[in-house]
């Protein structure tokens, strides 16, 4: 991913925070030269320093099947927003976007087995909705069987971790104030969200 050097995250816990926070995301591989991708949740831990994914397949989904002996990349990102040239000193502007992504890159292996299925099946109801754990633990043992035999788990070990933070870093200080002033009255979600990125900077 191409990250000028000013729109880089500062740290790494900050990148992390964010890609538990939007944590549902699209894994890619490559198969024949072609490229598959699969939009699912994840998992997010790190072990001794290193950065782990965990998921899981539909069974049914030719892509299962792809990641074995294979390389991925995970892509996090969520909030966005357009950034309209009138929020610029000079007329002579055009439009950007503005937005936050992270790409995860590392190898994937397969957790097979009933016992590594049903664990990841408990961490993610307990991430997710862990009120929603008693009711699911009470279903019966055939139910979670059948169910656990109809998805593919696995884990990535991440070994190249891009962060891109794109939140106009770049403009003045007033043309700044101008755009979150503007993404602040918006009706939509994912702008104010920006905006409130783009003050997070300042402090």
């Amino acid at each position: 991913m191409y990250i000028p050097s000013f729109n880089q995250f500062p740290n790494h816990k900050e990148v992390i925070d964010f890609i538990k926070r939007y944590s549902f995301a699209t894994i890619v591989t490559v198969k024949d030269n072609i490229p598959t991708a699969t939009h699912l949740p994840f998992i997010i831990k790190e072990v001794d320093g290193q950065l782990i994914l965990l998921s899981h397949f539909a069974k049914a989904n030719p892509q299962a099947n792809d990641i074995v002996n294979n390389r991925a990349l995970v892509i996090f990102t969520e909030p966005h927003a357009y950034i309209s040239p009138k929020n610029y000193e000079k007329e002579q502007n055009v439009p950007t976007w503005n937005y936050l992504a992270v790409h995860a890159y590392g190898d994937c292996f397969l957790l097979n087995g009933e016992e590594n299925k049903a664990a990841l099946l408990k961490e993610t109801i307990q991430y997710y909705e862990a009120d929603y754990l008693k009711r699911y633990e009470g279903l019966t043992d055939d139910y979670k069987q059948k169910m656990m035999k109809g998805i593919v788990a696995f884990q990535i070990i991440v070994d190249d971790l891009q962060a891109k933070k794109k939140l106009s870093q770049n403009r003045s200080e007033k043309e700044r104030e101008n755009i979150i002033e503007d993404l602040e009255k918006s009706a939509i979600t994912t702008e104010k969200e920006i905006a409130d990125y783009m003050k997070s900077l300042a402090k």
